[in-house]
């Protein structure tokens, strides 16, 4: 049985193949596996590429965020606003830390949160507003910063898929209090399992989200406070700074190869929403169709591997029911219409002709 003619992601190592064997074996060699010289280093490191004073490697994704509204004080009975389109970690991370979701509709052409709609969204209760980067591309922050200010909250970014992602030409994850950075092995930066980081600017914030991560210990065996078990391990970390110099190359070609999508479908029978900033970094290549199903059974029939991100809107799963959403409507006609097409630096020039020429046929084919 043969794979598909262009796979959706590849995620072997390739000109960092050396680099990240080194690094392991270092490792390996070492004998320390937890919270060692190997995370203190790529903390320094992705700190400085992220532009921020402070990076603390965590567990994940979803503990950075969870962690970073803990550090906040964040808790039961508080409330957060967020997206409905986002992986729904999301928002689970604001349930881990005790407080309820409060689902904001997006924008229709950047396909993040809407300015406008979390200002109808804050209550009594909102202690914070948590915008997505989705796909790359950053939120509207100077519009949110507005709503911000005007509410005396902080904004809490989600970065899981805007490594180097900019907003008015500044680093995500260094506009709001904090920023939040996944490392699973599909990221711009992926390691080899799970792993995250928090970013940020605050002494104080991260010395906080450093002390929670590790049980709550100020040293060791002296628990300070009730703190979690979230730590980027040593190989991981190792692993991610060997992949790091090669992050901006890898960002560069993910916008070279979203232009030739964007010249290849336009005029096409495929929306494919703006890029609202130069600073977008192309996570994902997201275009929406009225016919997704039929398209993507064309591509595949065609041998190009596509997925959905996401099939649904957050609110409407089952665990957020408990906390009656308000109807996000522009979400869901969205999630109804996405479709990911293939997009990842060691893809070809022609790859990305192929899967253009594709979606172009299949819509020639449907109309018949």
């Amino acid at each position: 049985m043969t794979g598909p003619r262009v796979p959706f992601v590849s995620l072997t190592p390739g000109e960092d193949a050396d680099a990240i064997r080194r690094a392991i074996d270092r490792v390996v060699r070492s004998g320390w596996f937890v919270l060692g010289p190997e995370v203190e280093q790529f903390e320094q490191q992705f700190a400085a590429e992220a532009g921020a004073s402070y990076a603390i490697g965590v567990g994940n994704g979803t503990d950075a965020l969870m962690l970073i509204l803990r550090a906040l004080g964040i808790g039961p009975g508080d409330e957060v606003i967020t997206t409905p389109l986002s992986a729904a970690y999301t928002a689970l991370a604001v349930t881990m830390a005790g407080a309820r979701p409060v689902f904001a509709d997006i924008d229709p052409s950047r396909l993040t949160i809407d300015p406008a709609r979390v200002a109808e969204a804050i209550g009594p209760r909102t202690r914070a507003i948590l915008p997505v980067h989705l796909y790359g591309q950053a939120a509207d922050m100077a519009a949110i910063e507005r709503v911000a200010a005007a509410h005396h909250l902080p904004i809490v970014e989600d970065c899981c898929q805007a490594h180097l992602a900019t907003a008015g030409g500044r680093a995500v994850g260094t506009i709001g209090v904090a920023g939040a950075f996944s490392f699973y092995p599909t990221k711009n930066l992926g390691a080899f399992g799970d792993g995250g980081a928090v970013v940020t600017n605050d002494r104080a914030l991260a010395e906080r989200v450093r002390r929670l991560r590790n049980g709550g210990q100020t040293d060791r065996y002296h628990h300070q406070e009730a703190g979690f078990n979230s730590r980027l391990d040593e190989l991981q970390a190792a692993i991610l700074a060997a992949r790091l110099p090669w992050l901006a190359r890898w960002t560069d070609r993910r916008r070279e190869l979203a232009a030739r999508y964007r010249m290849a479908l336009a005029g096409g029978p495929v929306d494919i929403p703006g890029e609202c900033d130069p600073g977008h970094v192309y996570h994902l290549f997201v275009v929406r169709a009225a016919a997704r199903d039929t398209l993507q059974s064309h591509l595949a029939a065609a041998g190009v591997e596509t997925l959905v991100h996401y099939p649904l809107p957050i609110p409407t799963q089952a665990a957020f029911r408990a906390f009656a959403p308000a109807p996000c409507p522009v979400a869901g006609r969205v999630c109804a219409e996405i479709v990911s097409l293939p997009l990842h630096p060691r893809m070809e020039n022609e790859d990305v002709a192929t899967v253009a020429a594709a979606v172009l046929r299949g819509h020639m084919q449907c109309e018949r």
